[in-house]
This record gives C-alpha cells, structure tokens and sequence, in this order.
C-alpha cells in the first residue's frame, strides 16, 4: 500500500523533495538495484502527464523528486493526483507513495 504524501509546487520554480523510504517498522529500504518513475496527471484518467525527475540515493533510502523551473512554468496552476514507482531489479513494480499536488500560480515571470 502507497503512502499518501501531498506536494506544493510554486509554478515557474525549481522543485526538489526527498523521501526517505522505510518499511512498515521503519527501517530503511534497500534499494540497491532499484529504479524509480513519477508522474503527476489532472486526474487519474488523464492521458497528459509531467514527469519528475527520480534519483535514487542508496546510501540513505532517499527518492528525490525534482523538476527544473521550465517545466512547473508550463504547468497550470491547481491541483493534480501524483504517484511514485519502484522497480526493483527482476522488474517488479510497486507504487510507493502517492497523493495529490497543488501547483500556485506564479507572479513573477
């Protein structure tokens, strides 16, 4: 099961945030081996989607989830679903974290 993480993008900046991966007691994943896609749609049925940028960072559990400030720019400002896949290295696929994302409307351009 995801856990939920709610995310604030400011639009036209660059956006950076790491989650340490735990399991369920708390201790760090391995995550050697490991590869990891984020996307954040309008809605779940949406066919349009911007991807994050994912590193993986092993020696301390981390996924970090950035975008540069061209591509939160191009975004409209609102609210948005978002997940985070891993991979591990046989090619199974589990959905880590997810939730919703809330992009504020950019003053200054």
């Amino acid at each position: 099961m995801a856990t939920r993480v709610n995310i604030v993008i400011d639009q036209g900046t660059d956006f950076s945030t790491g989650v340490r991966m735990t399991d369920s007691t708390g201790a760090l994943l391995n995550l050697t081996g490991y590869s990891a896609a984020s996307q954040i749609r309008k809605s779940h049925s949406s066919t349009n989607a911007t991807a994050f940028t994912c590193t993986i960072t092993t020696a301390n559990s981390t996924l970090t989830l950035a975008m540069n400030n061209s591509v939160t720019a191009a975004m409209s400002a609102g609210r948005y679903v978002w997940d985070a896949e891993l991979t591990d290295g046989s090619g199974t696929v589990s959905r880590v974290l997810e939730g919703m994302v809330t992009v504020t409307p950019e003053v200054t351009r």
